[in-house]
């Protein structure tokens, strides 16, 4: 038998965006707040980040510490959290079947904030080719299998992809005691900030393939080996028992779309204006469904930012789109990708190849909007964008075009 229920506002995802709106909504006095968290732990992904860098710099915490504490900040607050329920699909406009150790439910919300975060692309997605042999990982299942089962991997692995979550995947293997024997990228140079840390892995002999592409996993039963290729065609095979496909990064849009959520084609993800609504009224995103994928720090600041929103819908305030805003190549996609006059949240903006000190014009209907100055772009890593112009948009009018020029 299915049971039903209303709340004021469901919160779908307990990772740092969701936990963070949901602790906000509370504290502003939301009676009844509940967040649904389809795994038994919440907190998302960094429950199973080990290291440090969590928090801020006055307090910097690991990742498992990290996510215990905005757990406890959303019950402490009045947020009612439920692990092991998976949200299954929409059953109206705002209402959710959902289904957990209690059986089958339908929840109707007054608002509901979509916080179900993004996953990294594995083997079969990225359709690479060869047999199929265990010790193939993403960086969370190798994270979990690690950080939270205590599992031992093989002993030598080859990591995919050379940007920040990359060296966290390297950094993860080797403190299993296994030997990274290279990172490939298929790019020109690591997409990471240069950082210190950066350089000391770099230092400590974890060979660097650029323009290199694997093309086939060998091995029967155990990984043996990853096929590459590089750019000019010479091919090698790198003997490995363990790979690791970082990166790549798609959100969990799923819900949203058979929500008849409008997605951005960019992004792939809900398109929100500043206020992260989408277009379907009473329904908002945050975090990394908007975009995959962005620190913690970012999607929490996010859920909090959301809540303001929210009680604006709940107090009867009118829903608004938005104007599209777009992005011409070689800029890849931006978020949020509609604007109203009062948005003021920062946007988050990715490149397709590597930019050396661009400048960003804002246009609409052929009228400048805005100019900024950027340092050097890579395309994995975040180029923001302050949105100190956005009162100057005309909401009636064209679509807002962001150019490098």
């Amino acid at each position: 038998m299915t049971s039903e229920r209303r709340v004021d506002i469901l919160v779908v995802g307990a990772g740092p965006a969701g936990l963070a709106a949901a602790a906000r909504l509370a504290v502003a006095g939301a009676s009844r707040v509940e967040v649904l968290e389809r795994e038994q732990q919440t907190g998302g992904v960094p429950r199973h980040c080990a290291h440090g860098g969590f928090g801020t710099w006055l307090h910097p915490l690991t990742g498992p510490a990290y996510a215990r504490l905005l757990g406890e900040a959303a019950t402490a607050a009045g947020a009612v959290v439920r692990t092991g329920v998976t949200a299954l699909d929409w059953a109206g406009p705002l209402t959710l079947t959902a289904v957990g150790p209690l059986g089958p439910e339908t929840i109707t919300a007054r608002a509901v904030v979509l916080a179900t975060g993004a996953r990294e692309r594995p083997r079969s997605a990225r359709l690479v080719p060869g047999t199929r042999p265990a010790g193939v990982y993403t960086t969370g299942e190798l994270q979990q299998a690690v950080h939270l089962f205590r599992q031992r991997i093989g002993n030598r692995a080859v990591v995919i992809g050379a940007e920040d979550v990359s060296y966290a995947a390297a950094d993860t293997v080797r403190a299993t005691g296994a030997d990274v024997v290279a990172m490939v990228t298929e790019l020109p140079r690591a997409q990471t900030a240069p950082t210190r840390a950066m350089d000391a892995r770099l230092r400590r002999g974890i060979p660097l393939l650029t323009d290199t592409t694997v093309t086939e996993l060998l091995g029967h039963g155990r990984l043996s080996g990853v096929r590459v290729r590089h750019r000019d065609g010479r091919t090698a095979v790198l003997s490995c028992d363990t790979v690791v496909f970082t990166g790549d990064f798609v959100p969990n849009h799923e819900l949203a779309r058979r929500g008849g959520v409008p997605l951005d084609p960019g992004t792939r993800g809900p398109g929100v204006d500043g206020a992260l609504r989408t277009a379907r009224p009473g329904v908002f995103a945050v975090g990394s469904v908007l975009h995959a994928v962005e620190s913690a720090g970012t999607a929490a600041r996010e859920g909090a930012h959301v809540a303001g929103a929210v009680q604006a819908w709940l107090a009867g305030e009118e829903w608004s789109e938005g104007v599209p805003l777009v992005v011409d190549p070689p800029l890849r996609w931006i978020a949020p990708n509609r604007v109203t006059p009062a948005d003021h949240l920062p946007y988050v903006l990715r490149a397709q190849v590597p930019l050396n000190h661009p400048t960003l014009h804002v246009f609409q209907d052929g009228r400048l909007l805005h100019r900024a100055r950027q340092g050097s772009v890579l395309p994995n890593r975040p180029l923001p964008l302050t949105a100190r112009w956005t009162h100057r948009i005309d909401p009636k009018g064209g679509p807002v075009r962001l150019r490098v020029l």
